[in-house]
């Protein structure tokens, strides 16, 4: 998958294709089916177009972390799902500027040569969200691209949403997450340096940031874990922590990875963490004797629950 950070200037080869359009946030069921009605809609390469930063964190900077994807891991779960062209069109004043009318023509048209454009029934874009999925139809039939409009899906109880996703995975329902997803709820990232008290306590872990993403509950979850770069490229089980350390008196949220027999350096490589089952709550220990006890019981319950994964 190629990644274009503009619409301006690109290469022959990288216009014409058919787009599926929206933030994709998560990239849940309802994304997929977007994703795959521009796949049917014509014989092009698939793009998808999408925002970084989200336009709700340029709008409305002071909002709470809310995104279930950064945009490492949206672009892995796009590249996974056999996307041509990722579009991470930069939302700054100037997008967020455009009438629905003038980002048809100069961003879709001009800049994009797009043949086909799919959005989900909720779609808003243009200054002020002036422009619906109706107003692309209309340009589209102007500016002599194709639209479609795909349904939002939902499984009878509850409509597939980031909203939703958000909710379940701030509860700790990682399954009912991966109901709506299609896929476990990763964290994607570089592995940083930390304190290297898993290591001394028998347990090395690979340490994570989780900046800017919602949170899911805090927790100790068993995990599936790929391995993107280096050497020990590959997939892997294991158990992660996801929190503040109370243990150590921290306070700023990571996620602590312990991968089950493996003893390689990853720091610097990129990991792909899946959590596919949360097994408790943080807990503060009364001594590192009983921490490494509890740590041990997640991580025999960890195995467990991954036997047949």
């Amino acid at each position: 998958m190629r990644i274009h950070h503009d619409w301006k200037a690109l290469p022959l080869d990288a216009r014409g294709a058919t787009v599926a359009m929206g933030n994709f946030d998560g990239i849940h069921l309802g994304h997929r089916s977007v994703i795959d009605a521009a796949r049917a809609a014509c014989d092009a390469p698939l793009g998808v177009i999408t925002f970084e930063p989200h336009p709700r964190q340029f709008l409305v900077p002071a909002t709470p972390p809310f995104r279930l994807m950064n945009a490492e891991s949206r672009a892995n779960r796009l590249a996974r799902l056999g996307v041509d062209h990722l579009y991470e069109l930069p939302f700054d004043a100037v997008l967020a500027g455009l009438s629905p009318e003038d980002f048809a023509r100069e961003v879709l048209v001009g800049g994009l040569g797009v043949r086909h454009v799919t959005v989900g029934a909720d779609f808003h874009f243009g200054h002020k969200r002036a422009g619906d999925a109706q107003t692309l139809a209309r340009l589209g039939r102007d500016l002599g691209f194709g639209t479609t409009v795909a349904p939002l899906i939902g499984d009878g109880e509850v409509e597939y949403s980031s909203t939703a996703i958000r909710k379940a995975l701030a509860e700790g329902r990682s399954r009912d997450a991966e109901r709506m997803l299609g896929h476990w709820h990763r964290i994607d990232g570089e592995v940083l340096h930390g304190d290297k008290r898993g290591r001394d306590l028998g347990y090395p872990t690979a340490n994570m940031a989780v900046e800017g993403l919602h949170l899911p509950r805090f927790g100790v979850y068993a995990v599936l874990v790929d391995v993107l770069t280096g050497a020990d490229r590959g997939s892997y089980k294991g158990v992660a922590s996801l929190g503040v350390r109370p243990m150590f008196g921290e306070n700023r949220p990571n996620l602590e990875v312990h991968i089950f027999d493996f003893a390689a350096d990853l720091y610097g490589q990129h990991l792909s963490v899946a959590l596919v089952e949360y097994l408790r709550p943080e807990a503060r220990f009364d001594s590192l004797d009983a921490l490494v006890a509890q740590m041990d019981r997640d991580s025999q319950g960890a195995r467990e629950i991954l036997a047949t994964r």
